[in-house]
């Protein structure tokens, strides 16, 4: 079975988040969809799961909300579900930065076709990845820099250590956006005064020109780790280490001596403990 995934954001003001994030969730587990959304009073930043007609039927809804009729979805497919549960929260900040930001002056926004032809016209051009490292080790575009930092909180402080002329013409990215309307915003601020943002992100950008200007695999915060972003939507990366069958769910074993890094099933996932092998399991199990 195909499973369908969105992720989306809007910035918006929500001025009661804690009521909405008890409508929701109801919604949600009505529906049977999986997934995470963040709510708060800027806004929403989601990534939800489920069959086609039950992906369609949870967009429909949350258009309907005058706040969110016109907020975007970026779509992807796999064969298995990457959540296990549908979790709503209400948070500070739906993309946590702990800086005041105006996020109505953030950075324009180009379109793939614009930034493909930035990069093939433009040597002096910045491309900045706004995300944390450990996502830019799995893949990222040609010729980006790419940030030491953990969290996005440790943005700023990169920013901070920048040297590069504050008119130089920067294009940020991240997986679906979100990140570079703060990211981009924030250099803004600091003084930066040619500073854009790739619309839609990653996702947007490898499903309108696949095999371009993207290396490697896009890591994703859902239970599969990484996405292929390739052309063929349910091609998987692997196989699970135990069962065989295809599979997209990428992991570190259960057990942190170990901490190998593997293909695994749902199921298996259960089985097994989340370890890699027996000898794996039975460690945990002790």
């Amino acid at each position: 079975m195909t499973i369908h995934i969105i992720l989306f954001y809007k910035f918006v003001e929500i001025k009661n988040p804690k009521d909405l994030m008890k409508m929701h969730l109801n919604f949600c587990n009505d529906l049977k969809v999986k997934g995470k959304v963040i709510l708060a009073e800027e806004g929403i930043n989601g990534s939800i799961s489920g069959t086609k007609e039950q992906v369609e039927c949870y967009k429909k809804e949350l258009q309907k909300d005058e706040k969110f009729k016109d907020i975007e979805f970026k779509e992807e497919t796999g064969i298995i579900d990457p959540f296990n549960k549908m979790i709503v929260r209400v948070k500070k900040e739906i993309i946590r930065l702990d800086k005041k930001i105006n996020i109505e002056n953030t950075g324009k926004h180009i379109s793939p076709k614009e930034f493909i032809e930035l990069s093939n016209n433009n040597k002096n051009i910045v491309i900045l990845d706004a995300r944390n490292d450990y996502e830019s080790k799995a893949g990222k575009f040609k010729n980006a820099i790419t940030p030491d930092i953990s969290t996005f909180r440790e943005f700023p402080e990169f920013v901070k250590n920048l040297k590069i002329p504050k008119d130089t013409q920067i294009v940020t990215y991240c997986t679906g956006g979100i990140r570079c309307e703060k990211a981009s915003a924030y250099m803004i601020q600091q003084g930066f005064s040619n500073v854009s943002q790739i619309h839609g992100g990653i996702i947007n950008f490898c499903q309108q020109f696949p095999n371009t200007l993207w290396e490697g695999k896009c890591f994703v915060f859902d239970d599969r780790l990484t996405s292929s972003i390739s052309q063929d939507k349910n091609k998987t990366l692997n196989s699970c280490i135990h069962c065989k069958t295809p599979c997209d769910i990428y992991r570190n074993c259960k057990i942190k001596s170990c901490n190998k890094l593997i293909f695994i099933c749902q199921d298996c996932k259960k089985d097994f403990h989340a370890c890699c092998s027996q000898a794996c399991m039975k460690e945990l199990l002790k």
